[in-house]
């Protein structure tokens, strides 16, 4: 299979729909992905903004795999983290190099930006993920929580 890995710019709303198509399909997810799509003028402003990456890879001009992440300044060094927080692939195209792909691109991105680290969570129980992550990084076990706001 061949593909290319394109970040999104201000331009691109028409891959940013195909993005979040991807992510509810995914994810199982029309509720958050799917059920009140932003506006174009929301989405031209978010892919405008360095610090959020959104990337795609495109095989014949159609998303194949997504992956969006948010750089994050730090307080305690000049120095940035790149947060994962999505990463999805369409089910024909698994297996084949797009996540880690995806993956790789961050990590040229992340180096120019000088960005200390990535990093991405797994759930429990999502072996493919769990695979993806641990052939790229080193594991931590840690704890998250969702806090509302109020």
């Amino acid at each position: 299979m061949t593909f290319t890995v394109h970040r999104l710019g201000s331009s691109d709303v028409a891959h940013f729909r195909a993005l979040n198509a991807m992510f509810s399909k995914a994810f199982d997810d029309a509720e958050n992905y799917a059920a009140k799509p932003p506006s174009d003028a929301y989405a031209e402003k978010v892919l405008s903004k360095e610090g959020i990456i959104p990337l795609v890879a495109l095989s014949e001009g159609r998303v194949i795999g997504a992956l969006v992440a948010y750089e994050l300044d730090k307080l305690e060094q000049e120095r940035s983290e790149i947060y994962i927080y999505d990463l999805a692939v369409d089910e024909a195209s698994r297996r084949q190099g797009v996540a880690t792909a995806l993956i790789r691109y961050l990590g040229e991105i992340a180096a120019r930006r000088g960005a200390w680290v990535i990093y991405v969570q797994a759930d429990y129980g999502d072996e493919p993920a769990i695979a993806l992550y641990s052939k790229l990084g080193r594991r931590e076990d840690v704890m998250h929580f969702d806090i509302d706001p109020e």
